[in-house]
């Protein structure tokens, strides 16, 4: 997909949004390509487009089925936001919960997790070594990640922001409180997979009522 839209962009044509793979489009997309190497070369990549699309949608199929021969799928589809291609991506990624000892190592490896910096801890006062005062500075979420766990976390967090639901309710209340947008959906992420870490760990049902605040 991105080389088609790599060829529309070598020839200065903008190719923003998805019409340009819609099939009932291309003719025209195609005609303003004027060089016929070109052109050929764009229908050759709609060509890998359609076969990958008919691949994707086979593999799709016999993936989900093959979830739901496992039962931490039905324990991870009570989780709101989290269908049945999430939850089999999340047990084909973790494989079992009992990778991560607590959830702040699951944010790790999700790309959650909070990286700090602190150049001195101690400093010299008067002759006398003494504890600095200087609090940590916060240098963003870790880089070394797995990317599509984080996609994961994040995509999850961003639609129950936007549907209602417990996971909402939560949502608006850390913007009542004055936390940026941004910093909610992270903070949200954060408590989806710390519950996806605990209800797979310990089995049970999914309950809203102990969906608090404290610790994400």
């Amino acid at each position: 997909m991105n080389r088609l839209k790599a060829i529309y962009r070598s020839w200065g044509i903008p190719c923003a949004g998805t019409q340009v793979y819609a099939p009932r489009y291309r003719e025209e997309w195609l005609n303003k390509i004027r060089p016929a190497g070109v052109r050929r070369r764009a229908e050759l990549f709609y060509q890998h487009l359609d076969g990958l699309q008919v691949l994707r949608r086979q593999v799709r199929g016999e993936f989900l089925a093959e979830s739901r021969n496992h039962k931490a799928v039905k324990v991870l589809r009570q989780i709101p936001c989290i269908g049945p291609v999430r939850a089999a991506l999340l047990l084909a990624l973790m494989q079992t919960p009992h990778r991560f000892r607590s959830k702040r190592q699951l944010w790790t490896y999700s790309g959650l997790g909070v990286e700090t910096h602190d150049s001195s801890q101690h400093r010299y006062v008067d002759g006398q070594l003494r504890r600095s005062k200087k609090p940590q500075q916060v240098r963003g979420l870790n880089q070394n990640h797995n990317h599509e766990m984080k996609e994961i976390f994040k995509s999850t967090a961003t639609s129950a922001s936007r549907c209602s639901g417990p996971f909402h309710d939560f949502y608006a209340g850390l913007l009542a409180k004055g936390m940026k947008p941004e910093m909610a959906r992270l903070t949200l992420a954060r408590k989806i997979a710390a519950i996806t870490l605990t209800l797979w760990k310990k089995g049970g049902r999914f309950d809203a009522e102990h969906l608090t605040a404290q610790a994400a």
